[in-house]
């Protein structure tokens, strides 16, 4: 009976780790609206930091990646419904996130900051913001935070951030609530945001914004995905890739935290 038993085992295991995929090839889900990491460019291409860091991360794992364009709010969805099976678009390792998703570890850390006209001086607090109307990302962690904490505030809700930023500029709400080198590189380093600046310090909370920047993927590939993303975030942590693509983007650090 135990030899039987033990033989099942492990034919069992045999068989789980033969039906377990390779991941040769991978369809990354990314959004393709958030400059400087991921955007469209003039010839209808994606670009950004995390295009390129993605396309090196494949490189490191071997695997022939798909880039799948999906706006923000859907990425979880796409995700779920097999569509993808990945996300990789500046999605926040959040208590909440982790209750639907597995993330891979870290590759970036950036705090969230607060956007509005020059010489304003809000600061992002209930009451230096009352009485204001703050434009959010729908389905960001940015949302998440305005809601809670702005609670004198009308907070404006958006499909991407682009909408926000014409919102912001025509004068229809007076701030906007997002990741600080999103916004700088994706508004206040362009001419459109001229006459815009950061208002405020910068904003931590790890509990709703996460300790970083993680890959999103299925609980259910955790093991297997999660495992080939983790070593290919170390390797180019480690070979010094990451450091170099990030600084032709960033004049600041943005590596993920160490506890």
């Amino acid at each position: 009976m135990k030899k039987t038993a033990l033989l099942t085992l492990a034919l069992a295991a045999s068989l789980a780790q033969a039906q377990a995929p390779e991941w040769k090839k991978l369809r990354i889900g990314v959004e393709g609206a958030y400059p400087p990491f991921s955007e469209i460019g003039p010839d209808g291409k994606l670009k950004g930091f995390e295009i390129e860091l993605v396309q090196a991360y494949c490189a490191e794992m071997k695997a022939q990646c798909t880039l799948v364009q999906q706006d923000f709010d859907g990425l979880i969805p796409a995700l779920q419904s097999r569509k993808v099976d990945a996300i990789f678009a500046s999605v926040s390792i959040t208590e909440e996130r982790q209750k639907v998703i597995a993330f891979s570890k870290p590759y970036y850390n950036t705090p969230a900051r607060l956007i509005a006209k020059t010489g304003a001086k809000l600061e992002p607090t209930a009451a230096g913001l009352k009485g204001k109307k703050i434009g959010v990302q729908r389905g960001t962690t940015h949302e998440t935070y305005a809601a809670k904490t702005f609670t004198q505030s009308e907070i404006v809700r958006y499909g991407s951030q682009d909408q926000v930023f014409l919102d912001l500029k025509s004068g229809r709400i007076d701030a906007t609530l997002m990741d600080s080198p999103a916004g700088d590189f994706g508004f206040l380093k362009k001419p459109e945001g001229k006459g815009f600046a950061f208002s405020g310090g910068p904003i931590n909370d790890d509990k709703i914004f996460g300790v970083g920047t993680g890959v999103g993927m299925r609980k259910a590939d955790e093991a297997t995905l999660g495992k080939k993303f983790n070593a290919a975030i170390d390797a180019l942590q480690a070979n010094g890739t990451f450091k170099k693509l990030a600084d032709r983007y960033f004049d600041y650090d943005i590596a993920p935290r160490t506890k």
